[in-house]
């Protein structure tokens, strides 16, 4: 019996073990559901409430299952609504295949509806981006866009003409070129590895240092015994990048924690403490944390040549992944006896984890936003898998939420976007449905894709979703304030009573008001065997600084609050007494003079 376009399409993704589809179905892609549906023993859909959120789920299953993630979307408005999770992937380096419905071949171009040129479209965001011209085409074409995926971590995307998943190979005239069988579904793992002379010359580098410190990111997350090797040789603290969370337990002797706005001070001190740099697996953006120009010397592996040398001079590049490369280069390094640098960073530590413990058991009302990752932190499974979002709750669980050996932690890293902390959860709970789930967003990103609590529901998975409720957009209100110096606008929103909505969702909804209600409440939500939202209403005035705030950064602060920022006394209380207080006592200090009531 000869199978039709759509047949041929799913087996092949079978063939190459994919077992899990996130879509949402629309006239453009009927005849892929329906060889979903003969398939459904074999292969998994997962049926969503938005586009946008398939594609955030293909690339959280990437992320949690280092395997393909897949999304389906039919064509025009469903492939439109793919881009910004596919940008998602695409940024953080994740193989994700995205296939799209299109109008039927011989009308394509002519203003039929739902019309777009989804190839034309993607031709930023997918390494192969092309359209199916036919059944014969779709093994050659599958294959290529999976090894793309797969080789280049990237996003691949096929178009599919309606009429053409309905089309048999009967119908389909093969060209006098091709040979049927010509292609199988394999790849092989990309692998190259440092000769034994750049070896040498990183090694020369790294055993001149006095002080060396290292920054690890997501590229190190296979090689945790080599970096926990290597940190004991060099005497070496290691600063993680936000994606590189997990690659080191946070109580390991040798991590200072995240690096950045998100980061710890700790972190900051060794970056601008070092005379040697070791950069593993991490193209971390923000230029302004790492060591100046001509301060440290520096060795970079990664496994893609485009990230050498990208943030910061580098005087060695290793090229390889970067477990490999690790295990060829310890045997050249020496173990150096002066422990001073790491002994520093491990001091600071110790101060720096006193003071989240502190803000973090604060019993004031509204109440801190530390104290939710604060409790919830330890009650935490060794092998949770922790998504957030992106906003002030992304410094809360980078902060608090201390890693474990078998931790997974992930959030939109390059690209930042709002709204993936719960597709990224279900992913997960999709991927692995033994493990403990957690997500961790603010009231802004929740809502933008709230609608996925209902899938949760749907599939009976037991996440459990912590919104730190402030009413605004937080993280844009303190740029304003901080980096602009400019009063908050347009960051508030409106409050929603969110354990209600997950109770009309059909979800276990809790509300946490007060400090003392916290702990109880979290270890309900958390032993409860269903999808659980817990509404955490978070004081709105509680900022989210960097580790170490800059003078700058104090100074628009300050005139900020001189500019009419409505909420000044509030503001006052809460940073000056810790954050702020040795950069406002420079120069800040005098402009506090100007603010009215103070």
């Amino acid at each position: 019996m000869a199978k039709t376009g759509a047949d041929l399409l799913v087996e092949r993704l079978l063939d190459w073990g994919v077992d899990t589809i996130f879509s949402l179905p629309g006239d453009g892609i009927n005849g892929i559901y329906e060889a979903l549906r003969t398939h459904k023993e074999k292969i998994r859909l997962v049926l969503v409430r938005h586009e946008e959120s398939a594609a955030f789920m293909a690339c959280g299953y990437a992320k949690f299952t280092g395997k393909l993630g897949v999304c389906l979307a039919t064509g025009g408005p469903g492939g439109i609504h793919l881009l910004n999770g596919l940008y998602d992937a695409k940024y953080d380096g994740q193989p994700v295949l995205a296939i799209t419905g299109s109008a039927a071949h011989d009308l394509s171009g002519t203003y039929w509806q739902q019309d777009v040129d989804l190839v034309k479209l993607y031709e930023d965001v997918a390494a192969c981006n092309e359209r199916v011209m036919g059944p014969d085409h779709v093994e050659t074409i599958v294959d290529q866009a999976i090894r793309t995926a797969l080789g280049q971590r990237t996003v691949a995307h096929l178009s599919f003409p309606k009429d053409f998943q309905d089309w048999t190979t009967s119908d389909d005239e093969i060209s006098s070129q091709n040979i049927e069988g010509h292609t199988k579904p394999v790849t092989v793992s990309y692998e190259v590895a440092p000769t034994q002379s750049q070896l040498q010359k990183a090694a020369d580098v790294l055993n001149a240092g006095k002080k060396v410190a290292i920054l690890a990111g997501r590229g190190a997350l296979g090689a945790r015994a080599e970096l926990e090797q290597l940190a004991e040789k060099l005497g070496a603290p290691v600063a993680k990048a936000l994606l590189g969370k997990s690659v080191l337990p946070d109580d390991s002797p040798y991590t200072t924690g995240g690096l950045g706005l998100l980061g710890t001070a700790p972190s900051q001190d060794a970056m601008e403490g070092c005379d040697t740099l070791l950069i593993i697996g991490s193209y971390f953006p923000y230029l302004q944390f790492y060591p100046k120009p001509g301060q440290a010397r520096t060795v970079q592996i990664d496994l893609d040549a485009t990230h050498i040398g990208l943030r910061t001079p580098v005087e060695v590049g290793l090229l390889g992944d970067c477990k490999t490369v690790l295990q060829g280069l310890l045997p050249l390094l020496e173990h150096k006896t002066d422990r001073d640098f790491l002994e520093e960073a491990q001091s600071n530590m110790k101060a720096w984890r006193e003071v989240l413990a502190e803000r973090g058991t604060q019993q004031a009302v509204p109440m801190k936003p530390q104290v939710i990752p604060h409790i919830l932190s330890p009650l935490l499974n060794s092998d949770a898998i922790v998504t957030c979002d992106c906003g002030n709750n992304t410094t809360w669980a980078a902060r608090y939420i201390q890693t474990q050996a078998n931790t997974l932690f992930s959030t939109s890293g390059l690209l930042a976007t709002m709204a993936a902390g719960l597709p990224y959860a279900i992913a997960a709970s999709v991927a692995h449905p033994g493990r403990q789930v957690v997500a961790l967003v603010g009231d802004g990103g929740f809502t933008m894709l709230m609608g996925e609590l209902a899938t949760a529901v749907r599939y009976k998975l037991p996440i459990k979703v912590f919104i730190f409720n402030n009413q605004a957009l937080g993280q844009i209100k303190w740029e304003q304030i901080v980096m602009e110096g400019n009063p908050e606008f347009g960051v508030d929103l409106e409050n929603i009573d969110f354990a209600k909505y997950a109770e009309a969702c059909g979800a276990a909804g809790f509300t946490i008001r007060e400090p003392n209600e916290a702990a109880a409440t979290i270890r309900q939500a958390l032993a409860h065997d269903g999808p659980v939202v817990v509404d955490c209403y978070v004081d709105k005035n509680e900022p989210a600084m960097p580790g170490k705030v800059s003078t700058a950064q104090a100074v628009e602060f300050v005139k900020a609050l001189a500019r009419g920022e409505r909420d000044t006394s509030e503001i006052i209380k809460n940073v000056v007494k810790d954050q702020f207080r040795e950069a406002i006592a420079t120069k800040g200090k005098s402009l506090l003079n100007v603010i009215p009531g103070l």
